[in-house]
């Protein structure tokens, strides 16, 4: 089990290939690279340069020891509007075949949200099962696993959150198996799971090791989707590793936790992201000794 950590706020304060020395000395085993801004039209990936780009990476990765084991597809998926849902789609497959040249082995990709979902559950299921099953020739193509992720979204008249797709887990895990497919695999975000009122222990548990094959690892307050480092604010860390330990997790433990960084003066930022580093080891290690019995 790799210490991994998004790439998002490091590349933004000191640029992509800058980022990447910063992060492997504050302890970081791999990385999982942010394709943010892409949703925009924005950046580097939105032009002709992407190729070169995502191949210049990899090399000062490797000239550095690290690598990419993750990343993540840009997002909303869906706004059921045109351009934007014509577009997004040609960004994630950009995002798809950029990350496999980078060596990453799973990319996570939203699923489809656009509409209220309490009111429309049966047809984003519907939506989603054709949505993924669209991309598994891609995946095949360029040699890449895509994670679906459990999602939240806000009431729009009560002003808090409520479920999404793949926020029940009996749903994350019956479209899992309704698409029965080696390149479709399951990434909890654990933040996600509380701020709809279910600990991520317990989905951990439903969701077992075939399923989850990928984290997003940050802690929240129950309230607001804070992605900040563990022991910040309120899950119960202690048990989260015990539920990983217990279904025998084998994937990387991915943070994606950098809003910690964000405010700091960068000065400060790589001893930040150090103590982040520091403190996923520590869960790791809780990981290993509770299934060791210890």
């Amino acid at each position: 089990m790799r210490l991994v950590t998004q790439t998002h706020v490091a590349a933004e304060v000191f640029g992509d290939e800058a980022c990447i020395p910063i992060l492997k000395k504050a302890g970081f085993e791999a990385l999982d690279w942010s394709f943010f801004g892409m949703e925009l039209g924005e950046g580097i990936w939105c032009t002709d340069a992407w190729r070169e780009h995502a191949l210049r990476l990899k090399e000062t990765a490797a000239q550095c020891g690290i690598g990419f084991s993750q990343a993540h597809a840009p997002f909303p998926t869906s706004r059921e509007e045109e351009p934007y849902d014509r577009e997004i789609r040609k960004r994630i497959l950009r995002a798809m075949e950029a990350a496999a040249l980078m060596g990453v082995r799973n990319i996570v990709v939203h699923p489809m949200q656009e509409l209220e979902y309490a009111t429309n559950r049966d047809r984003l299921w519907e939506e989603n099962l054709e949505f993924y099953r669209s991309l598994i020739p891609y995946c095949q193509e360029y040699g890449i696993r895509i994670c679906a992720e459990n999602m939240w979204q806000r009431d729009k008249k009560r002003g808090y959150i409520v479920d999404s797709v793949c926020a029940p887990p009996e749903e994350f895990c019956g479209l899992l198996d309704e698409l029965d497919s080696p390149w479709i695999v399951g990434c909890l975000d654990l933040g996600h799971c509380a701020l709809v009122g279910r600990e991520p222990q317990d989905v951990i548990r439903a969701m077992g090791a075939k399923r989850l094959q990928a984290l997003h690892v940050h802690d929240v307050n129950y309230v607001r989707d804070c992605h900040t480092m563990p022991f910040m604010e309120a899950l119960d860390w202690e048990a989260i590793t015990g539920a990983l330990a217990e279904i025998g997790y084998e994937g990387d433990f991915t943070l994606e936790a950098d809003e910690f960084l964000r405010g700091l003066p960068p000065e400060l930022m790589p001893e930040a992201s150090a103590l982040m580093a520091k403190t996923g080891h520590y869960l790791i290690k809780r990981i290993r000794e509770q299934a060791a019995g210890a």
